[in-house]
């Protein structure tokens, strides 16, 4: 009987013990996992990367006489001149350089920065101002034709941004810029054989088609202002799409005679006034952090 007794309590301890230990089992089972850590990434520090996109501008030159003689040949003179129009063109084309800054990330949202970049620049363009130059004698079918380019160009820009992401970055910027512009205008006159001497000024196209010339070639100063898009692709690399409006400022050229024949009188001229430089520019970069 004893041994009965204690076969049915050893038996009733075994199944406990393993009902014990499923239940264990199950409770660890059904234990939700932990998810893994969200990778976290600063913007903090410095960069460098390069750039490539297209810049183009409407633009305008308008001529205006700047003494008796060339009064007298256009539409202010008695000869039978007319007003020479506006010249209205477009200047545009590819934009291409490097581009370096730092980054502070001051919060998870939030952040500021300093860029500064340099672009080379194929941005050019020209036009005509057709109109009638008349002499003492007779007219003549003329034309202003004026280009202007922009040869390379830099800011130095801060920056705002907005994180909604953490590999996201969405900014403005704004600040200074320079650039080298070019600009030349020549006036040509069909049949090439007018002349004039009057106020102790005068010109003489005999022999030479482009008988009034101007250019400059000057390093502007200016500002610009824009905004734009960065994604985290790698760790340290970053894709960018920016916009930027860059202006630096207006000018004039002096347009004048190449040949003044009249002893004891002055080459004649025109001005021609070119609207501001500014100019609207769409590029991609990629960035490498340090």
């Amino acid at each position: 009987m004893r041994c009965l007794q204690f076969s049915l309590l050893a038996a009733i301890a075994v199944i406990g013990f393993a009902s014990i230990t499923h239940a264990a089992d199950l409770q660890i089972k059904v234990q939700p996992q932990s998810p893994p850590p969200t990778p976290t990434y600063s913007w903090t520090g410095f960069y460098v990367g390069a750039n490539a996109g297209y810049g183009l501008k409407e633009d305008q030159a308008t001529f205006t006489p700047n003494d008796p003689a060339s009064q007298a040949i256009t539409c202010t003179g008695p000869n039978g001149g007319t007003c020479p129009p506006p010249a209205s063109f477009n200047i545009q084309g590819a934009v291409g350089g490097l581009q370096a800054g730092y980054n502070w990330q001051f919060n998870q949202n939030w952040l500021l920065g300093l860029e500064t970049d340099f672009d080379w620049s194929g941005m050019q363009g020209s036009g005509s101002s057709s109109f009638i130059l008349g002499d003492a004698l007779t007219t003549y079918f003329s034309s202003f034709q004026a280009s202007e380019s922009v040869k390379w160009f830099g800011t130095v820009r801060g920056r705002f941004g907005f994180l909604p992401a953490n590999n996201i970055l969405l900014y403005g910027t704004g600040g200074f810029a320079y650039g080298r512009v070019d600009e030349n205008v020549a006036l040509n006159t069909s049949p090439v054989g007018n002349n004039l001497s009057f106020g102790g000024f005068s010109f003489n196209c005999a022999g030479i088609p482009n008988c009034f010339l101007g250019s400059s070639s000057r390093i502007a100063a200016g500002w610009t202002l824009g905004g734009g898009i960065e994604l985290l692709l790698w760790q340290n690399v970053s894709l960018k799409a920016e916009y930027l409006y860059v202006d630096l400022g207006g000018h004039s050229v002096n347009v004048v005679a190449q040949s003044a024949p009249f002893v004891g009188t002055a080459p004649s001229s025109f001005t021609a006034a070119y609207s501001a430089v500014g100019f609207n520019v769409l590029r991609a970069g990629l960035n490498w952090k340090f």
